[in-house]
């Protein structure tokens, strides 16, 4: 199934946001900085380093990207409630060849708690899967100030975000295509759900692009994909929260 035009509408089960335990607040009245270096994940060929800083309920973020799939669209989110960690790329999934697929490591980056999309106010859970707010080229700079509650704002202050792409060309044939349906959605192909790029969000100085927390959206230089259609997908959460807890690793 060809999959380089368009995205059908998405239900995204599995991504829906576990409930978030509390956190300490931000340490300081100057905001929190952290970075992530991106690392590569089912041989996706990509690479890439996103900075934060937390200010109240303002998170900047700034995000580049190499690598991946081009004239396809890259969902980003911040992830919480895991074990704020990526997976190890080496471990095996249940997608092709053994790829990594989204619930294969969902006890290591958690659920969405952010959607970075370009811009507009969807950048819940819910808006997930909006392909038609995420970048849609292989290589791009995003750059957003997004509010979010106080709990997450807490939450990534406290090093538990983990920022992880999406969209993996697994068979090289320049489209998302392939028998695999998605883990997520079974109307998709696997590959336009599977991780590329991983990172834990972890504090520090950071030395970003731009600085500090900004207002207005996000930059969408060569982002725009005008094939897809507006609309994304609403994730479903019904039945979903019990997967990916039946998935979590016990802790204690």
């Amino acid at each position: 199934m060809k999959f380089s035009t368009r995205l059908a509408a998405m239900a995204v089960p599995g991504l829906v946001a576990l409930p978030l335990l509390a956190a300490p607040a931000v340490a300081d009245d100057h905001g929190t900085e952290l970075m992530a270096t991106l690392g590569e994940l089912n041989d996706s060929g990509g690479s890439g380093t996103a900075w934060a800083k937390v200010d109240g309920t303002s998170v900047w973020l700034s995000v580049e990207v190499q690598g991946l799939l081009d004239g396809a669209p890259h969902a980003q989110h911040i992830h919480i409630g895991g074990a704020n960690s990526c997976p190890d790329p080496m471990m095996e999934g249940t997608g092709p060849d053994g790829a990594i697929r989204t619930t294969d490591a969902a006890d290591s980056y958690g659920a969405v708690a952010v959607s970075l999309t370009n811009d507009g106010g969807m950048t819940g859970p819910d808006h997930a899967l909006d392909v038609a707010n995420f970048p849609a080229t292989g290589t791009y700079t995003y750059e957003r100030t997004i509010e979010v509650s106080e709990e997450v704002a807490a939450q990534i202050a406290d090093g538990q975000g983990v920022v992880v792409v999406h969209g993996v060309d697994h068979d090289g044939s320049g489209a998302y295509d392939g028998e695999q349906m998605s883990d997520l959605d079974p109307s998709l192909p696997t590959e336009a759900t599977d991780p590329a790029l991983c990172g834990e969000l972890a504090v520090g100085q950071m030395d970003a692009p731009s600085g500090g927390v900004q207002t207005g959206g996000a930059s969408t230089e060569g982002m725009e994909y005008s094939g897809f259609a507006m609309g994304g997908a609403v994730l479903a959460a019904a039945g979903i929260g019990g997967l990916l807890l039946r998935n979590r690793r016990a802790e204690g």
